[in-house]
């Protein structure tokens, strides 16, 4: 039994199954998921869209549908008793399915870690009372929960196993006609709509002091079609923009820089070695709270692994449309600051070592398997 509630988790759920299937076709996969473990031979229960969600408070919206999908896994999981439990990420749904498992005895895999070293650190106490093993994806992360007692092994990060991007010094971002911006609003319907506004008025900002320039609007395929045609129907006409729902890959293929909501896409661009303004907007409350509760200097998983700033970041009421268009028009303008960005992305990803996580983690599931 496989959960994977957000889009990245689904991609790298779906690349794990094939990578278990490879060592034995017979395996049988269910759980929560996308279209991705769906198209990798997963049967899935309830799709991750309707739980996937942003923000303290923007878990109130989507409450019920997060209740009954925790429901229905709880009832999978007591009636097929599977021989593996395989989390992904998702911690505040997925603990509480690991606790079930505990309870009826079936072995969990935590594939992709909550980031309890940038808040609620306390959780890794529930994490170590409920979880047989910690597939971790950043190099330090290993060393965190081994300090609490907890087993865990390093895989590195499963966005390299994918198509191979060329160095940054060997590609062109700029196309024969005009500077391409790419506008990365997220994977979640609530973070499109806190952001994706700001991130087109900026662009019409942007358009307006800059000639030849164009803009690739992404669409995840989690996020409600109507909702995107709605809000980029409203942006101002004179912004020269394509929608587009071709993997992301491509889009930093053609762009010189993107606009990129924080998460793991963000992460990413800096493996295609392609420079990024980060931002982040929820609601008054959430960030409040967060606030309150974050304890690290950056929300970019790029200058969190570097340990510094690499990439601008741009947060609540900085990520103004106005702010936005000056750090990028500043960056573009500035030939010497995109290439030390460049250089900085080149070293997170020397940091985040080679391909072969989901391998890596097919290894560990087939233990535990074994070992039943």
């Amino acid at each position: 039994m496989i959960i994977a509630g957000e889009a990245s988790g689904d991609l790298h759920g779906a690349n794990l199954v094939k990578a278990l299937q490879a060592r034995d076709p017979e395996i049988f996969f269910c759980g929560i998921g996308g279209r991705a473990l769906r198209q990798a031979g997963a049967r899935i229960i309830v799709d991750a869209s309707q739980l996937s969600v942003v923000g303290i408070t923007e878990v109130l919206s989507k409450g019920f549908s997060l209740l009954n999908g925790i429901s229905l896994a709880k009832q999978l999981l007591k009636s097929l008793k599977p021989d593996l439990l395989i989390l992904i990420d998702f911690p505040d749904f997925n603990l509480h399915i690991a606790s079930k498992a505990k309870k009826i005895g079936v072995p969990v895999l935590y594939y992709i870690s909550p980031q309890l070293w940038a808040w609620r650190a306390g959780r890794v106490k529930k994490i170590k009372a409920l979880v047989d093993h910690m597939a971790v994806i950043l190099p330090f992360e290993v060393d965190f929960y081994r300090d609490h007692g907890v087993s865990a092994t390093y895989v590195g990060h499963p966005l390299l196993d994918g198509e191979a991007p060329l160095p940054c010094s060997n590609r062109d971002h700029r196309s024969a006609h005009a500077v391409v911006i790419g506008i990365l609003p997220g994977s979640r319907d609530k973070e499109v709509i806190r952001n994706l506004p700001a991130m087109l008025s900026a662009a019409a900002v942007i358009q307006r002091r800059m000639e030849r320039v164009k803009f690739v609007i992404s669409q995840a395929p989690t996020v409600e079609k109507d909702l995107m045609d709605g809000i980029v129907a409203g942006c101002d006409s004179g912004v020269d923009y394509r929608v587009t729902t071709d993997p992301v890959s491509d889009i930093f293929k053609e762009c010189s820089l993107v606009i990129a909501v924080s998460g793991t896409v963000t992460l990413e661009a800096a493996i295609w070695g392609t420079p990024a303004v980060i931002i982040y907007r929820v609601s008054p409350v959430s960030y409040w709270l967060g606030r309150a509760l974050i304890n690290v200097k950056h929300i970019g998983l790029v200058n969190l692994i570097a340990g510094r700033e690499i990439v601008p970041e741009l947060v609540q009421q900085n990520a103004s449309p106005d702010n936005i268009a000056r750090v990028v028009l500043d960056l573009l303008a500035d030939n010497g600051r995109m290439e030390a960005i460049k250089a900085g992305l080149v070293e997170v990803r020397g940091i985040l070592g080679g391909a072969g996580a989901s391998d890596r983690v097919a290894e560990i599931a087939m233990e535990m398997l074994k070992s039943q």
